[in-house]
């Protein structure tokens, strides 16, 4: 017997107990109901993402070229739109294929102060919203789907249509994939943190990505002014998350442990050393000191005892301590390791340009230690992808001797070079980078924090100049609405797409030929029929 089927019987067998009040109910409409609503909370979401995410790194392992990807997401409709849009284009399925929910989106886009910098000053409670509103909209693409279905299967003539089609229903693929979510440093201390990864998880994610900055410090992990913690105070909220999951029964949670500090200078804080050579002896031996006398210590002066000598870290007027420079590499590999002894399960190394050999370097040497570590990996807009491929294209060619004589490196952004074969062997590595970096470099998730932020400026941009301008009307007929109709997107019947049909299904069921529906003749989404 089909799910559905199954689902008929056991709602059947409920009426029959229930007596003659319920002999409205029809059985067929409450078991559609329950095939469209397969996750009833969070916590079974969570679970269930976090059974997907740990298949997929386990066949990672096996096989660097079956590595992840995701886009993020601002809002819900974002993200059952790219779901939609995946299914569509590969084959039905959604296979290692996630969505992101960037904290610099949130901060930007979601926060009730108004658009924000990347920060941690948007209320803590934004994030837990925002993973509930990607599931709900997830859910409902499920429910959209299926009740087109169940309308094909009522409309069907013969046994065989009607049977091709319950094996559909029977085998949906759901719209649900993991989800994984930013908590940025923490929002407060290591409670802070425990509290807000509860309510996280509880909206359905199954994996957190913190970071290893200054809470209330925090900045965007591509500009300037990061200030890292000692790993003892990073690796206690590591503890708080992976508390949280277990609190909440979802044993496999997964921690994403986000470095920065190959861009990160600066720390708040001397690390407490309780022995030599200890975690904290070796954050603190990055630092910038010089070796003092006791007699020249100033009023105020820290300092502390290094191989037997005193030394001053060099301290701003911020009250900050910076670490020496070039030390920033270094230090991204012995944050990834402590990370991952901590009881992270993933590492995110934050780099200041996009450079495959760079990254290999690093998890070369995290590697050494932990064979096996993997890497989430952003991709991100904040790099200048056509220019740093076409510098890196460019050295290439020197070294290999060959003439550049037409190029001028520092002005190949320009659009003369466009179909150069320079630009050809950039965008060539470009489209590789990620394959490249899967297989070279350990990266088990490729992810860009905010295409759909750029997206939608671009494509409002474009629609602003054409209706706003000569074009008029047809700027939206040309740009948008036809070009919907010849790509098969689904939102062209945006009536549809907002649940219009869904609920004419459950007029019908909760009030049979009475009901009225929306879905009439004079509904003029019919037109896209």
């Amino acid at each position: 017997m089909s799910n559905y089927q199954s689902a008929i019987a056991a709602v059947r067998a409920i009426k029959e107990k229930a007596g003659s009040s319920w002999d409205a109910i029809n059985p067929e409409s409450v078991a559609r109901m329950r095939v469209q609503n397969k996750f009833k909370t969070g916590l079974e979401i969570a679970q269930y993402t976090a059974d997907i995410m740990r298949r997929d790194m386990d066949a990672y392992d096996a096989d660097s070229s079956k590595y992840t990807q995701s886009l993020g997401c601002w809002h819900g409709f974002v993200g059952q739109q790219k779901m939609i849009s995946i299914k569509k284009h590969f084959g039905g399925n959604t296979d290692r294929r996630y969505l992101y929910l960037s904290g610099w989106m949130v901060a930007a886009l979601r926060s009730e102060f108004g658009p924000l910098p990347d920060q941690s000053m948007h209320e803590k409670t934004t994030v837990a919203d925002l993973v509930r509103e990607l599931y709900t909209f997830l859910r409902q693409a499920d429910a959209r789907e299926l009740g087109d279905l169940f309308r094909a299967l009522d409309a069907a003539s013969s046994e065989s249509e009607k049977a091709a089609i319950q094996d559909q229903i029977d085998n949906h693929v759901t719209h649900v994939v993991p989800i994984i979510a930013d908590i940025d440093a923490g929002f407060g201390n290591a409670e802070a943190t425990y509290l807000m990864a509860k309510q996280m998880i509880e909206a359905g994610a199954c994996a957190l990505q913190i970071e290893n900055q200054v809470a209330d410090e925090k900045q965007c992990g591509h500009q300037d002014g990061k200030v890292t913690v000692p790993h003892a105070d990073f690796h206690a909220k590591i503890r708080a998350l992976r508390h949280a999951f277990l609190e909440l029964g979802i044993d496999n949670g997964i921690i994403v442990a986000r470095t920065d500090s190959e861009g990160a200078g600066l720390t708040k804080e001397i690390a407490v050393v309780k022995e030599p050579g200890d975690q904290g002896d070796q954050y603190n031996s990055y630092l910038d000191v010089e070796e003092i006398d006791v007699a020249d210590m100033a009023e105020g002066d820290v300092c502390f005892n290094r191989n037997g000598k005193l030394v001053r870290p060099k301290r701003l007027p911020s009250g900050l301590y910076q670490f020496r420079p070039g030390t920033g590499e270094a230090r991204c590999v012995f944050d990834s390791v402590e990370a991952i002894k901590a009881g992270a399960d993933l590492i995110w190394i934050e780099t200041a340009t996009p450079n495959v050999a760079d990254i290999t370097a690093m998890m070369t040497e995290v590697r050494k230690e932990i064979p096996n570590a993997k890497l989430v990996y952003n991709n991100s807009p904040s790099f200048n992808w056509t220019l740093n491929f076409r510098q890196q294209a460019y050295d290439a060619m020197v070294e290999a001797g060959e003439d550049v004589s037409e190029y001028v490196r520092d002005d190949l952004m320009n659009v003369e070079y466009d179909n150069s074969e320079l630009a050809k062997r950039a965008d060539d590595k470009i489209r590789s980078f990620q394959a490249d970096t899967a297989r070279e470099a350990g990266i088990f998730h490729h992810l860009i924090t905010l295409p759909t932020y750029h997206t939608t400026a671009l494509s409002v941009d474009n629609l602003a100049k054409e209706y706003f301008g000569d074009a008029a009307m047809l700027g939206y007929v040309e740009g948008v609405q036809r070009k919907e109709i010849r790509q098969g997107i689904a939102c062209v019947k945006h009536q549809n797409m907002s649940g219009s049909d869904i609920g004419d299904d459950h007029k019908e069921y909760f009030a049979g030929e009475n009901a009225l529906k929306a879905a009439g003749e004079k509904n003029t989404s019919n037109q896209f029929n």
